[in-house]
């Protein structure tokens, strides 16, 4: 398995589904925990969803447990803490959701599983704690598109 990871930011539709269509990927998991929002654009939950399908031959899922928590997300926004602060305490959410396990549970069965944020960049994004977290566990590559 590889996982992959991308965020949907800076990028046109063009480049997002090419990326995706390029790489095989088999399922994208979306990891935000607000997957409808305007600001959005292409990639709104039932739009893609659609395109996915449509164009990558890709499934769709969203999966809240992989998302930080509002008040995580809000802290961190507003300065409340820095990004040193946010990794210690979504670290600690993902022992507490048992993440790992879950991730092995649902996705183990396929090739390439894609993790969506929108950060434009896996740097300060909870897709990579994520991807590193699971990566560890299965012993498998990351690649951030």
């Amino acid at each position: 398995m590889k996982i992959y990871t991308i965020g949907f930011t800076k990028k046109t539709a063009e480049q997002f589904f090419t990326k995706i269509k390029n790489n095989n990927i088999q399922v994208l998991v979306d990891v935000r925990l607000n997957n409808q929002s305007q600001l959005a654009g292409f990639a709104k939950e039932k739009d893609l969803a659609y395109f996915l399908r449509e164009i990558c031959d890709c499934q769709y899922r969203h999966e809240e447990i992989f998302a930080p928590t509002k008040k995580m997300l809000d802290d961190y926004k507003k300065g409340s803490g820095g990004w040193d602060e946010y990794v210690v305490e979504f670290n600690k959410l993902i022992a507490s959701r048992n993440m790992s396990a879950y991730f092995r549970e649902k996705y183990m069965q396929y090739d390439n599983v894609l993790l969506l944020c929108s950060e434009a960049t896996p740097e300060k994004c909870h897709r990579r704690l994520l991807a590193e977290c699971f990566a560890e566990d299965i012993k498998c590559q990351i690649i951030h598109l």
